[in-house]
């Protein structure tokens, strides 16, 4: 039976991120349900102007759910008045534009801003560079071992992820604070580090045992 060598190989790397994502919510309140219907139609129609108005800085918005409901005083059945809200999840690609973005939503009447989290794009050229990067760690480490026996790596059988580390990414903190003489905010994006590990089996050429 020809020899193997089974190794673990490892790449972790530190990106930029590439979106970043943010909720909005609109919320109106009041003691009659069609008037908060109406209210919370007005606000969010406010909200969605506000947002066109970022053009392509915005890579998408989705409306999550619009939730109305009653609200009742302790003993009784009957609606002591009505909430409702609407909520929106934004996706933003320029940066320079979220500083800005943020506290000019978070002024709108009865708004609620969430946010931003940062991340990679689904996808990511980064997260399969950082996976191509763990199989060839992976590699040299096969023919560090193969040469300490004198052999060589005659062929490869299995390349597979390691069980429960097989990759992703996770974010650093972030600030972000006022800026003191601009309308926005200072941002300084999370910096994402993506890692990957993997299991690699090789066949290799007989070793010298006389080293």
């Amino acid at each position: 039976m020809q020899p193997t060598i089974v190794v673990r190989g490892e790449s972790i790397s530190e990106v930029p991120p590439e979106q970043a994502v943010f909720s909005v919510t609109v919320t109106a309140r009041g003691r009659d349900k069609d008037t908060v219907l109406t209210q919370l139609t007005e606000r969010a129609a406010v909200l969605r102007a506000a947002l066109d108005g970022y053009g392509e800085a915005i890579e998408r918005r989705e409306t999550g759910g619009v939730h109305v409901f009653p609200e009742f005083k302790r003993g009784t059945d009957r609606p002591a008045g009505w909430t409702g809200n609407v909520d929106t999840t934004v996706t933003v690609t320029d940066f320079t534009a979220l500083g800005e973005m943020l506290p000019r939503l978070a002024g709108l009447d009865q708004v609620a801003i969430a946010g931003p989290w940062w991340q990679l794009r689904p996808g990511s050229t980064a997260s399969s560079e950082v996976r191509r990067a763990a199989i060839a760690d992976a590699l040299d480490r096969a023919r560090e071992y193969a040469a300490a026996v004198g052999s060589t790596i005659d062929r490869l059988v299995e390349i597979s992820d390691e069980i429960g580390g097989g990759g992703g990414f996770h974010s650093k903190a972030a600030r972000a604070a006022m800026a003191a003489d601009t309308a926005g905010l200072e941002l300084d994006p999370q910096v994402q580090t993506v890692q990957a590990s993997v299991i690699v089996r090789v066949t290799i050429t007989d070793p010298d045992l006389s080293l």
